[in-house]
C-alpha cells in the first residue's frame, strides 16, 4: 500500500493506524463533534472503526482518501481531513469532496483550515483532481468559512437525502 503524507506547520496528515480507533472513535462519539453530520447523531465505537475501514478502502479504489490528522508536537490525533466520493448526493456527482472532523478540543485553532489547505493542494497537485466540492449543513458556519478560506464559493443549496437537512455545496473555480 502506497504511503499517504502531507506535513504542515503543526499537523501531520497520514494513513490511518490501529492506535488511531480509540481517539477518533471519542471524538465521533461527542455530540458537538457530529452535530451537523448526517443526522446530527454521535457514533459507536464499531461504527467509528466501519469508518476508518471505509476511509482505507477509499485509498485503494479510488486513489484519494481521508487522512488521519495528527499533531506534530504531541503526535496527537486530532481528526481527519481529505477527500470522498459524495456518492450519497447524486447531484453532485462526479465531484470529489473535501471534508475534515477535528475533536473539539483542538477547534478555533486554524488546524482544519490549515489541514484543507494542504490536502487541497495535494489533491490538486498531486492527485489531478479538478470538480472539488465540499458540503457543509446550513447551521454549520464555521465550515463555510474554511470552504471560503479555501478560495471556493457557493454552487448551490439542497437537501441531503440521507437525513432530510439541508445543505449548502461550495465549489473550488480552477482556472
Amino acid at each position: 500500500m502506497t504511503k499517504h503524507e502531507i506535513q504542515t506547520d503543526r499537523l501531520l496528515l497520514r494513513d490511518w493506524r490501529p492506535e488511531d480507533h480509540a481517539p477518533f472513535a471519542a471524538i465521533c462519539a461527542d455530540p458537538d463533534v457530529m452535530r451537523y453530520i448526517g443526522n446530527g447523531a454521535p457514533r459507536t465505537e464499531d461504527a467509528t472503526a466501519r469508518s476508518i475501514r471505509s476511509f482505507e478502502a477509499e485509498w485503494a479504489e479510488r486513489g484519494f482518501g481521508l487522512f488521519a490528522v495528527e499533531l506534530r508536537e504531541t503526535r496527537e490525533l486530532i481528526g481527519f481531513t481529505g477527500f470522498s466520493w459524495p456518492g450519497f448526493l447524486p447531484e453532485i456527482l462526479p465531484s470529489v469532496e473535501i471534508g475534515w472532523r477535528f475533536a473539539k478540543q483542538s477547534w478555533g485553532k486554524g488546524f482544519a483550515s490549515e489541514s484543507a489547505s494542504a490536502a487541497l493542494s495535494f489533491g490538486v497537485d498531486e492527485l489531478g483532481l479538478s470538480d472539488i466540492v465540499s458540503i457543509y449543513q446550513v447551521e454549520n458556519t464555521a465550515s463555510a468559512r474554511i470552504m471560503q478560506k479555501l478560495g471556493m464559493v457557493f454552487d448551490r443549496r439542497t437537501i441531503d437525502p440521507t437525513c432530510g437537512r439541508e445543505v449548502e455545496i461550495y465549489r473550488l473555480l480552477q482556472t
